[in-house]
């Protein structure tokens, strides 16, 4: 590494490298189950600097075919996608710009934490709503590459629906705008001669002569964040070629986001919520379509598991929430306590809706309240008066939303292993699903909770394991691949929100098939040809490498 950093300091590089053995550990760790140990931490300054960094290992490649580059912000990713062994770039440090806001659109860096997002569209009374549960923890260009979804999904969509620019260091090391273009403007940028040009002429290649395979090729979910999102980068139909579609979800396999300019939506003033105990899941066949029916904004649920770890672990709410968003939690949930002596639920769901007047709110949670009553269906509503963090029902929330954090921070003994923790099942299955999904988990002895967007049917079940221990880590191979064929069985996705990485990369080709796998390979290549981004990951992606660095020690 000493080439690339006298190389970098000779180029005029603005930022930090750090090679200290204390930060190189520190780095070699996301919120995954994995561990890869890089040789360098840069930080660059500003986007020069990024070019300056890709156009050096470029350069280098072919003599130092090791060479890679990470893209890493937060580091909350859970697919493994932000370690590598050998230089990972930090954005959070410089590139935490905040540039520009108004009612409709923002522009901000990568490393923008959402939690600073926020505050600044809700001025405008705006709203970018693809945040994920991790909103507190996540930045906005991990949540870009990640093509991020969360609880407002169901009624806004992902991230990708959202972003409309990107500026993006691509694999020869020179920054452009990406944003969509119409088929005059798509031509031109094809006869240029330069790299760029080069990209463009073989993807629209790959797109159009693949064009009906990759349009079937795409999932039957509302959400998936698997392989690359080629389907929508080129639409005959309209004459669009829009390259960001590839790049967001692209987990930073083909070059570096280096800006971001976002569509935004009003916020709505007001809020209710409609909470059921389910004390089965043999009603969810009748329940799910009376809720989707009624067009709520959010649908979430959480299990008993993630009620008694909540329970369990109460006094930590303290720490994350302070004192006195800490009493109101406790006030609030007596009358759910007296709820709970008759009887633990397995499932609770939590049904959102939004409007632009209290009444307009009371009328629909009050309606889909009477015909879902007889499930202890029971509702709160926010008021003008109340503000988000004060609002009734703000504990469900929590308990929804912190539940990983205290998995991660609190069972001492075992150690988060998200490796089955993103699937997405069409709702209209989950009755049936669901019963042979604990019977899997029940099978493998897997203590593990369930907690997702039951609106997309999009579930996040993070197992409890000893990873240092063989007889868990034996495991982690059977249970994964009883769970794929499960959710393909009912024409699902792997993954929803939280990409492919090193766990779920290895398995595109039980999702895709051979030639649609091939074709997203094409496509990494045509934008990568050195492999310089990200290796390991997403169609690069081999079991054995990646179950060979599941974490040992903690």
């Amino acid at each position: 590494m000493e080439e690339i950093k006298d190389g970098l300091k000779k180029a005029g590089f603005k930022g930090e490298l750090d090679d200290r053995p204390a930060s190189l550990d520190f780095y070699s760790h996301d919120a995954s189950m994995f561990e890869l140990r890089p040789r360098l931490i840069v930080m660059p300054g500003d986007g020069k600097d990024v070019e300056r960094l890709v156009k050096l290992v470029a350069g280098q490649k072919s003599t130092h075919p090791g060479l890679s580059l990470t893209a890493r912000s937060a580091g909350t990713c859970m697919s493994g996608g932000a370690i590598n062994d050998s230089i990972i770039v930090d954005f959070s440090k410089h590139f935490t710009k905040i540039e520009k806001v108004t009612a409709t659109s923002a522009q901000a860096q990568p490393g923008v934490f959402y939690r600073d997002f926020e505050p600044e569209t809700l001025k405008h009374q705006a709203l970018m709503p693809s945040y994920p549960a991790s909103r507190d923890l996540a930045t906005i260009g991990g949540m870009v590459n990640n093509n991020a979804g969360g609880e407002k999904s169901l009624e806004f969509g992902k991230t990708e629906d959202f972003v409309t620019e990107l500026e993006f260091v691509f694999a020869d090391g020179i920054q452009r705008t990406v944003k969509p273009l119409n088929r005059a403007e798509l031509d031109k940028k094809m006869k240029q001669k330069d790299f760029e040009s080069e990209v463009y002429r073989k993807l629209f290649k790959l797109v159009d002569g693949h064009y009906d395979q990759i349009k079937a090729a795409k999932p039957h979910v509302s959400k998936n964040s698997t392989g690359y999102n080629l389907w929508d980068v080129w639409d005959r139909d309209s004459g669009v070629f829009d390259l960001t579609k590839l790049i967001v979800g692209g987990q930073g396999t083909l070059g570096f986001v280096t800006d971001i300019h976002f569509r935004l939506v009003p916020v709505r003033p007001h809020s209710g919520l409609l909470v059921l105990f389910m004390k089965g899941l043999d009603d969810l066949g009748e329940v799910i379509p009376k809720v989707l029916e009624a067009k709520p904004a959010t649908f979430e649920s959480f299990d008993d598991a993630t009620l008694w770890l909540s329970i369990r672990f109460m006094p930590s709410f303290l720490k994350l929430l302070g004192w006195r968003r800490f009493i109101h939690l406790l006030i609030t949930l007596i009358p759910d306590a007296l709820q709970l002596l008759r009887g633990i639920p397995k499932l609770i769901l939590m049904v959102e809706f939004n409007g632009e007047t209290e009444q307009e709110v009371r009328d629909r949670v009050r309606a889909l309240h009477s015909e879902l009553k007889k499930h202890r269906a029971r509702y709160e509503i926010n008021g003008f008066e109340e503000t988000p963090t004060e609002g009734k029902s703000e504990k469900f929330w929590i308990m929804r939303r912190y539940s990983f954090q205290l998995l991660r921070s609190k069972v001492k003994d075992k150690h988060t292993a998200p490796f089955i923790d993103d699937f997405v099942v069409p709702p209209q299955h989950l009755t049936a699903f669901l019963p042979q999904l604990r019977a899997i988990i029940k099978k493998y002895k897997l203590f593990a909770t369930i907690a997702g967007h039951m609106g997309d049917g999009n579930f996040h079940v993070i197992p409890l394991m000893k990873l240092e221990d063989p007889a868990d880590r034996k495991k982690i191979l059977p249970a994964m691949k009883a769970v794929n064929k499960l959710v393909l069985k009912y024409d699902g996705s792997l993954s929803g929100e939280h990409n492919d990485g090193l766990v779920r990369g290895p398995w595109l080709e039980q999702m895709y098939g051979k030639e649609m796998l091939n074709i997203f390979k094409q496509a990494k290549h045509i934008m990568d040809p050195q492999n310089i981004f990200n290796p390991h990951k997403k169609a690069d992606a081999d079991w054995e490498f990646s179950f060979s660095h599941i974490r040992d020690h903690f």
